[in-house]
């Protein structure tokens, strides 16, 4: 392994402007995102769309603000041995630089590629319609966000799930759907065979990119989990425009899934989304690809 890791190192040697440069880049990004969350924290308020990424996901903020090169780049100079604090980077020829990815970890990364390369071989689907959130609050009282009305009230929520098909293809939104509404939906999906149904055109599937980047951890360069957790963000404002909550009152404009213009308008977004999401599935299957050789 030393003989493949000073191969792997050799690739791309980052002086120390270079890479501090990136770093406060990363750090200065992410801040637009973590700052405002700390000063809702504090304040003792939750938000229903910007909160998502940081109560439902498990990376904290901290962590998402901590700045990681990716594997081939050695860091150079004296302030790159705070790098060493981390067992996943080794001192090299040259400066700090990841090491070979641990063997307790191939079996995670191996899934995550074989996930990621399976759901970018498949045509992307369009006419769930953002029907998830509906069906997780069909027939029921119990509602996830209780601190935002039901834009068409218990009983007209019930009709629209009602009156259309329930398209679901993601595990991880179908778990949430309430029992009478898992019957509805044209595929009974379970965690076993989430590889077989995952498809690139699921909101949901766009934004777990956001999660399999971090799940990478360190080995993800940190910009490329940034460029997950952005798109993550723009997309859950349509997924929860179109879900069945008023959200009116802070600022997001209902995409009305219950008329043929409000589907048409939330499969035109869901295909640019799909579009944003092609090229950082392919850099995390590539990614999980190189790591899984070295």
């Amino acid at each position: 392994m030393p003989d493949r890791l000073a191969e792997v190192t050799r690739r791309y040697r980052a002086g120390v402007e270079d890479w501090q440069a990136r770093r406060d880049a990363h750090v200065a990004r992410v801040r637009r995102w973590t700052d405002p969350l700390r000063e809702r924290r504090a304040r003792g308020e939750a938000h229903p769309v910007l909160d998502f990424l940081f109560s439902y996901y498990s990376y904290r903020p901290s962590k998402l603000s901590r700045w990681h090169p990716g594997p081939g780049v050695v860091l150079d100079g004296p302030a790159a041995e705070e790098y060493l604090r981390w067992p996943a980077y080794r001192a090299v020829p040259g400066g700090v630089a990841l090491g070979a990815l641990p063997e307790s970890r191939r079996e995670s990364v191996g899934f995550i590629h074989e996930l990621l390369t399976a759901t970018a071989a498949r045509a992307p689907r369009f006419g769930c319609f953002g029907l998830h959130e509906w069906a997780m609050v069909y027939q029921t009282d119990d509602v996830r966000h209780e601190a935002w009305p039901l834009r068409l009230g218990t009983d007209g929520t019930d009709r629209v799930v009602e009156s259309l098909p329930v398209r679901c293809t993601h595990f991880d939104a179908f778990r949430f759907f309430t029992p009478a509404a898992r019957p509805l939906n044209a595929t009974e999906l379970t965690r076993v065979d989430q590889v077989s149904h995952e498809q690139p055109g699921c909101l949901h599937a766009g934004m777990d990119l956001y999660k399999w980047a971090y799940k990478l951890d360190p080995f993800a360069p940190s910009e490329l989990v940034a460029d997950c957790f952005e798109l993550a963000l723009d997309i859950r404002e349509l997924d929860m425009c179109a879900s069945p909550y008023d959200l009116r009152a802070l600022g997001y404009a209902p995409v009305e899934i219950e008329t043929a213009a409000g589907r048409a308008e939330y499969a035109r977004r869901q295909a640019v989304f799909t579009e944003r999401a092609a090229p950082l599935r392919a850099r995390l299957v590539s990614l999980c690809a190189e790591l899984l050789e070295g």
